[in-house]
């Protein structure tokens, strides 16, 4: 399993829109700084999570580690007699 850049661009960008195009389109009003504040704060934060989580999965830290005794126990038990 290897990492595909489609998703990563497709991401980054939509983030990116979040982040960049709706804080410059947000309408005048008294708590507009908050509110790209708030816009940039969240797009940042939801896009390195998720690259986070992603990146993750190409290569996982842990894996199953089983016993002999427990690969014998289950293939006795689920595969029957």
């Amino acid at each position: 399993m290897g990492a595909s850049a489609i998703p990563v661009i497709l991401m980054t960008l939509f983030w990116g829109l979040v982040g960049v195009v709706l804080p410059v389109v947000l309408p005048k009003g008294p708590n507009r700084s908050l509110m790209q504040c708030i816009l940039i704060t969240t797009a940042s934060s939801c896009w390195l999570f998720w690259l986070c989580c992603y990146m993750h999965q190409m290569n996982p830290l842990i894996g199953p580690a089983l016993h002999n005794t427990t690969i014998i126990a289950i293939n006795k038990l689920w595969d029957g007699p």
